[in-house]
């Protein structure tokens, strides 16, 4: 198939990377995996194994006419342990690497059905001023997107970090997450092909 280049130029892109069809059960799951893959899952809180002291018992089992109890760190007591402790975990879910590569085509499939994929034949600034990536983005019609090039310049990732809702990456760093919100993702011609390389 083929798509327009910013500019009047087309490129010739293969069908099974730009082509797909949608499917939103898998787009569904690899998004969620992603998403779960970034939660710190670092929530900890202590049994009364681990809570310091509680070793000798508070009294003697009978005859005191009080509760028999063997610690102080019992989860009845006030700074005991805790009953049924939060522990760290691994939050990850295992995608495998054809259904996250069937996720991205799906994906970019979708984007250019909807008009949110804009190929330009490179993406450069002068200057890492904000103002000129603000004047760039004007000629492209947007004002807030993915900016996706085979490897970011110095110039461009400095004047993209202070504005809201535009984002630089390399064909390495994009995830699905990124291109599913992005409002439009602008994409080089050279990086189309590191995409398609990568997709297959």
């Amino acid at each position: 198939m083929e798509l327009a280049v910013a500019g009047g130029n087309k490129i010739t892109v293969s069908d099974a990377t730009f082509g797909r069809k949608f499917s939103e059960a898998l787009v569904h799951q690899v998004v969620t995996a992603y998403l779960a893959g970034g939660r710190a899952g670092t929530k900890a809180q202590k049994t009364r194994s681990q809570v310091r002291g509680g070793g000798a018992k508070p009294w003697r089992q009978k005859g005191t006419g009080r509760a028999r109890a063997g610690t102080i760190r019992s989860p009845l007591w006030r700074s005991g342990g805790r009953a049924f402790a939060a522990t760290p975990r691994d939050h990850a879910q295992k995608v495998n690497r054809k259904m996250y590569r069937g996720a991205m085509q799906a994906i970019l499939s979708e984007l250019v059905r909807q008009d949110r994929l804009v190929i330009v034949d490179e993406f450069s600034l002068d200057t890492p001023k904000t103002k000129a990536l603000l004047a760039r983005l004007g000629e492209l019609e947007m004002q807030q997107g993915l900016i996706v090039t085979e490897s970011v310049e110095e110039n461009l990732y400095l004047a993209s970090r202070n504005v809201p809702n535009v984002y630089a990456v390399d064909v390495a760093n994009i995830d699905p997450v990124s291109l599913v919100g992005a409002e439009k993702v602008v994409i080089t011609v050279a990086a189309v092909d590191k995409v398609q390389e990568w997709l297959g």
